[in-house]
């Protein structure tokens, strides 16, 4: 029971993300919005790596060059880019379009790391894009180069997601997921910050002097609970429970993103996104499909 209260409290934590970001980025901008997204998750962090480092278990070795690329691809870029899409698009299609990241991973794993696929994961990735295109009304436009900014963004964003995923699994297993993901938060506000520093430096005066309970309670959400403790509920899951059983929360959280989105912001919750978000689940299930050996085959080749 405890580990399905976790699922449905981190569900409920991640689709609500997205209403923060909504709420943040009209006052922090895009950087800003990361920027403080992911200082916020550290802060919540970072005692825990200090108790680690007090009772010495933490690993005496650290890939510095490893985590900083996981830190810009799982943290810094892709929030950017999720933030960017939101200027455009509602918080509820962002969250639709997010749950394609499993399909973006059996894509990127083949195009970068080699990944064999088999016929199901092929046809999953086939439908997911189906899924994407009925999100744009099946109108191409919509994804070119020149209007880029909003489904392309997020789709590239997962695909971030994706290659982290792969990356992580191929020179960081077994590492200690609460230095990681301190680090990787770290990593990210950086990114936030050159954003800013880079784009609109004046930025970091006007948020000070803009600061109100709703951009507060924003921040806390978005970064201390939706980045720092969102990610020991998930870890969570993966070991009282499985990875399985944690990837289930991919499900959940674009149907929580439209409660919230429709509650708290008014978005309506349209068919076009119903069947979008359905055609999606398929494919992110078939995609996530693995090849099923039957036991008379497990038995031949055992003798």
């Amino acid at each position: 029971m405890k580990l399905y209260g976790a699922l449905l409290s981190l569900s409920l934590i991640w689709g609500l993300s997205f209403v923060f970001i909504e709420t943040l980025i009209g006052t922090a901008g895009v950087w800003g919005t990361v920027f403080l997204r992911c200082l916020a998750g550290a802060v919540i962090l970072l005692p825990l790596v200090f108790i680690k480092w007090r009772k010495h278990q933490l690993p005496q070795s650290i890939p510095w060059g490893v985590l900083i690329i996981v830190g810009v691809f799982n943290a810094g870029l892709p929030w950017g880019l999720i933030a960017l899409s939101q200027t455009v698009v509602t918080s509820n299609t962002a969250a639709v379009l997010n749950a394609t990241t499993p399909i973006m991973t059996g894509l990127i794993g083949f195009l970068v790391f080699s990944v064999l696929l088999n016929r199901w994961q092929w046809s999953g990735i086939v439908i997911g894009f189906i899924g994407i295109l009925v999100l744009t009304g099946f109108e191409f436009g919509n994804i070119r180069p020149d209007n880029f900014i909003g489904i392309g963004t997020m789709i590239l964003a997962t695909s971030c997601y994706g290659f982290v995923s792969h990356f992580t699994r191929r020179h960081l297993r077994g590492f200690d997921v609460i230095l990681l993901t301190s680090i990787a938060l770290l990593v990210g506000a950086m990114v936030g910050l050159t954003g800013i520093l880079w784009t609109q430096p004046a930025l970091l005066i006007s948020i000070g002097q803009n600061m109100n309970v709703t951009f507060t309670i924003s921040v806390i959400g978005l970064g201390c609970v939706g980045s720092g403790i969102a990610h020991l509920l998930f870890y969570y899951m993966i070991d009282r429970g499985s990875a399985e059983f944690a990837s289930m929360v991919t499900y959940l959280v674009p149907v929580t993103a439209l409660f919230w989105g429709h509650l708290l912001l008014g978005e309506p919750v349209t068919s076009q996104l119903i069947i979008g978000l359905g055609v999606i689940f398929a494919g992110v299930y078939l995609s996530t499909r693995k090849k099923r050996v039957s036991r008379s085959f497990v038995g031949k080749k055992a003798s």
